[in-house]
Parts: C-alpha cells; structure tokens; sequence
C-alpha cells in the first residue's frame, strides 16, 4: 500500500523562549517491510542542529528554537510505501540487545493489577504467540478505550487500576505483562490509516514481542488486530519516553499549547501510475 502523510505540530508560547531544544523523531523507519519514498520536514521558529540514528535504530532530528519566538511548528509530509506481513517484523536488529527489553521502565512496571491479569488469562504459556493474542483480548476487556483520560506521564498499573486509557495505555500494559514471562517487548508509535477517515488527531501506538521462530511481531490491543499494511512504523523504544515523536525543553515559554494536525490516506493516483508504467514494461518486454 502507497500511504500519504501529513503530520503539522505547532507549539504556542505564552512567553518568549530564551533557550530551548527539541529532539524529534518523526521519519519513518526504511526498515522492516516498508520503504520511504519521499520524506520532508520544514521548521518555523527552529533550525536544525544535528541529525543521527540512536540506539533503537530511530532517525532523530536535534533541533534548537530561536530565541525570542513564541511559536514553533514542525511540518512533516511523504509518502511509504507498506506491505502486509500479519505482523511479523522479523529479526531483531540495532544496538540494542534483545535482554533490554526485558529491564521494566517506569512506565512498564508490573505492579499487582498486572501480575493479576497475567494470572488471570488461561492459555497454555508454552505457545508463545497464542498467549499474547490472548492476553491482548484480556487488556482490551479490562481497560476500556476512553481518550483524555490519561497522559503520557500514566503508568501501565495506573491506566490498568483506571480501566480506562488509550492506545499508548494498552501497549504499556501487553509490554509490561510480557516481560513478566520473560518476552522482550518494545514500544512502536507511528501511523495508522483508518478506513473512512483521512484527518486524525494523533500518531498511533502499539507493543511488539520477540518471539522465537518469528522475530518481532506487533499487536495492537487498541484494534484487536497485528498490524498489516495500513500502518507506518516511525519510532521504537522499551517504551512511549523512548519512542515519542517530540521531546525538549523551553526556558521561559511559561504555558504551552500544542496542536496537532495529521492526515494519513492512500495514495491511489500514484500507486495507479506505478502500476501502469509496469503493464507498459511487461507489454514492451512481450
């Protein structure tokens, strides 16, 4: 699938910043069953300082906002191009060991809501793969989607106390029951095409394990499904604060308001071309 996407973050100042950094990580990963064909990213307010590949492989812009502004927006717009792969990623790859998805963070510590749930779900622990599916169906049952509930901040106990959270939540809390029986498990936010809507109000989050045989494989409690050729991998992490598309300071911003404005949809007009310049190809080849 030919996927466009067009991702606007604008941050609003209620004073005039006289320092501030932001480290983005908003380029789609060229890995893993997708490609980019065309990636930009244009700054107001900002220029860029620096640009590397951190441990997990994520492609990350440092930025610095001029002094005096109060306004800062980020423009981000291309197109990738997926496949469907039910999910699997494949083999682990990056500097990270795959033993460090297994550490808890601060987000992703079991506590005894967690342990109970693990406890709670019946499937045999020896299959692997049929016991995420099912622990996935029993965090969807317990922690009912609810946006505005939570914050990037709530913990995986804490949204799982609630009952209540959103896609961030739900991985949070598949990441942290997994490690409990010893399965490495990541963050993965990126973008997901939802059918019959182009305009979104957020990226999306998910939670890949390891499994042996396999590789990585991502499931998205949110949607009761493993991702397939509708979603864009961009950032991965052990878990949301490793992964987050925008991190920084401001000093002397005072309040900050953000507004965010994302689009994601197929790009037919040019998946048609592609595929008659092939049938033209062929023909010539006859």
């Amino acid at each position: 699938m030919l996927l466009s996407i067009s991702h606007t973050t604008r941050y609003t100042f209620a004073g005039q910043v006289a320092h501030g950094l932001q480290r983005l990580r908003l380029r789609p990963k060229s890995t893993h069953g997708q490609e980019i064909v065309d990636w930009t990213m244009a700054l107001e307010g900002a220029r860029p300082e620096a640009e590397y590949d951190d441990e997990h492989n994520n492609h990350v812009s440092l930025v610095s906002i001029e002094p005096g502004v109060s306004e800062v927006v980020v423009r981000c717009s291309g197109t990738v191009r997926t496949r469907n792969s039910t999910g699997i990623v494949g083999p682990h790859v990056g500097l990270m060991p795959l033993w460090c998805f297994l550490r808890p963070t601060r987000l992703t510590r079991a506590g005894l809501k967690v342990r109970a749930l693990v406890a709670g779900v019946a499937e045999d622990r020896t299959d692997r793969l049929a016991f995420l599916h099912a622990l996935s169906r029993a965090i969807s049952d317990a922690v009912e989607y609810v946006p505005g509930t939570t914050d990037t901040t709530t913990s995986a106990e804490q949204a799982l106390a609630a009952g209540q959270g959103v896609c961030q939540d739900h991985a949070h809390i598949l990441i942290s029951a997994g490690r409990l029986l010893d399965i490495p498990m990541r963050y993965v936010g990126g973008y997901l095409k939802i059918d019959g809507q182009v305009d979104q109000e957020a990226g999306h989050g998910w939670a890949e394990a390891h499994v042996d045989g396999l590789g990585w494989v991502g499931f998205d409690v949110s949607n009761a499904i493993c991702p397939d050729d509708r979603y864009v991998r961009v950032a991965t992490g052990c878990d949301y604060s490793e992964a987050a598309p925008v991190t920084g300071i401001a000093m002397g911003a005072g309040e900050i308001r953000l507004d965010v404005h994302l689009s994601v949809e197929e790009n037919l007009i040019e998946q048609q071309q592609q595929q008659q310049g092939q049938g033209q190809q062929q023909s010539q080849r006859g």
